[in-house]
């Protein structure tokens, strides 16, 4: 697989092509949103774990820098707790707008997108992600950062058979199951029929929900044969 850094209009990103990659045939995409404290190159380690040879992988960079001590630095969709939290989620929904038209404009042959991400950016992936679903086939959310309900209510469009992919941790221990199962309910009562899984594992992708996750795209959309 090749994998190319660019520093897009609104922000930087890794691209994954797959192995042999064709550029007069049309891939679906896979847009992958990483979590607080990491950068864009931490979910691209799962493009060979996914598929190889099937999909075209898109991987931003959260716009905010943060100082994780010892001389690391990490990045975030907004800072958690915050009293400014409201305002960094509504500049990072609009930054990754405008990161959405570019991919689509880059690969317009595209025969679909996936909207993924992990943690903080698994709730993004919620919040930008359920408004659209003539762009994104699907969203998965792996132990997310979760958002409250009503910020999703105004989002919701008028057919919701988008597919939902959620996995959590039994033993998370940054994100309480019960509020998993609220989103669930949530997402349920809205008129979604969401793929939402639990495992025995704490704040992580564990191989199992990589299993699930690989089995549930191939369904949604299916990789390049």
């Amino acid at each position: 697989m090749n994998v190319e850094q660019r520093q897009g209009e609104t922000l930087q990103y890794l691209v994954i092509l797959p192995d042999d990659y064709d550029s007069t045939v049309g891939y679906p995409l896979v847009m992958l949103l990483h979590g607080f404290g990491a950068s864009m190159r931490d979910l691209a380690g799962l493009a060979p774990a996914i598929s190889s040879t099937g999909y075209i992988y898109l991987c931003p960079n959260a716009p905010i820098p943060f100082d994780l001590g010892g001389g690391q630095q990490g990045f975030g969709w907004y800072t958690p707790r915050s009293d400014s939290m409201p305002e960094e989620i509504q500049e990072s929904e609009l930054l990754l707008e405008g990161f959405f038209e570019e991919a689509f404009e880059e690969f317009p042959q595209s025969t679909g997108a996936l909207l993924m991400g992990f943690s903080q950016g698994g709730g993004m992936t919620l919040r930008c992600g359920i408004g659209r679903p003539e762009a994104f086939a699907g969203l998965g959310a792996l132990s997310p950062a979760l958002p409250e309900p009503n910020e999703l209510t105004s989002k919701l469009p008028d057919h919701r058979d988008q597919q939902i992919f959620v996995s959590h941790g039994h033993h998370d221990p940054l994100i309480a199951l019960e509020d998993a199962r609220a989103i669930n309910l949530y997402l349920e009562e809205a008129g979604y029929a969401p793929s939402y899984n639990e495992y025995v594992m704490g704040h992580e992708i564990s191989a199992e929900v990589l299993s699930d996750l690989v089995a549930w795209m191939t369904d949604v959309l299916p990789p390049l044969r």
